[in-house]
């Protein structure tokens, strides 16, 4: 009787061994691949250049993952020359409207529209966005970050970004004067990320007139969580502007720059 207790024992002990030494061995091959996980999880750095910066705005030059180098249709028609006139223009026909579902529709009618931005904002970025187009390269995309502080953690934004592929101007709404609290600890993404939502978004993104705009297909996750209207193309060979858009600067396959001028 002793005697298969003392070999229960034993194997009790042993199983409890080999429990231990797979708990180890899970323990240590964490450890091990951790930091490569941790790497492979890290929020992916996307290489920009400032154009124009304060201390609560910026304009800036990203590189576009959707632009191949191999594959020239992919190319964005930048350098681009476009007049600051023209970019105003484009900025003052810019609606949104606040997105309501088919009820509320029903019930409430159309959401009134609102100036997408400030004459103020107007200004600076007329500017500044003319500018950084004329110097991006077919692979960059034009981005811009305005920011009102409220307190030390609080402040309004509204982000987005552009490029021109062609005579199409494709314009991005990431964020529309959405209150943003700065987190006591992590990753600060609004500045980071500028044509990324930091929230639900809720708004529709329109222009005017509506003869320049050029319809998008969406998807039906798009429609429901509003974000079937984030993004205009405007057709800038439509544009109603006293200033003529100019093409200019279309760099070449030996990098030269065209010297004529293809007024719209």
């Amino acid at each position: 009787m002793n005697r298969y207790k003392g070999e229960g024992g034993v194997n009790n002990q042993r199983t409890h061994d080999r429990k231990l030494n797979a708990v180890m061995s899970i323990v240590i091959v964490w450890l091990t691949l951790s930091p490569i996980w941790l790497v492979g999880c890290a929020v992916p750095h996307i290489p920009s250049r400032i154009v124009y910066e304060d201390p609560v705005n910026y304009v800036r030059l990203e590189e576009d993952a959707d632009v191949l180098a191999e594959w020239p249709p992919t190319h964005h028609t930048h350098p681009f020359l476009i007049e600051p006139g023209t970019i105003r223009t484009l900025l003052t026909g810019m609606k949104v409207q606040e997105h309501r579902t088919i009820l509320q529709r029903w019930f409430l009618g159309e959401s009134p529209l609102v100036q997408a931005f400030t004459d103020e904002e107007v200004t600076l970025l007329s500017a500044q966005l003319a500018g950084a187009l004329a110097e991006a390269s077919y692979n960059e995309r034009v981005t811009f970050y305005l920011s009102q502080p409220q307190t030390f953690a609080r402040r309004i934004i509204t982000t987005g970004g552009l490029y021109i592929h062609g005579a199409e101007l494709h314009f991005l709404l990431g964020n529309w004067r959405i209150i943003y609290g700065i987190p006591a600890y992590g990753m600060i993404y609004d500045r980071r990320y500028p044509m990324r939502p930091t929230a639900a978004k809720g708004f529709d993104l329109l222009f005017q007139p509506v003869e320049a705009m050029i319809p998008l297909q969406s998807s039906l996750l798009d429609e429901i969580f509003a974000n079937a209207k984030d993004e205009l193309v405007i057709d800038l060979t439509k544009l109603e502007s006293s200033e003529p858009v100019t093409l200019l600067m279309r760099t070449c396959m030996n990098g030269q720059p065209l010297c004529s001028r293809d007024p719209s």
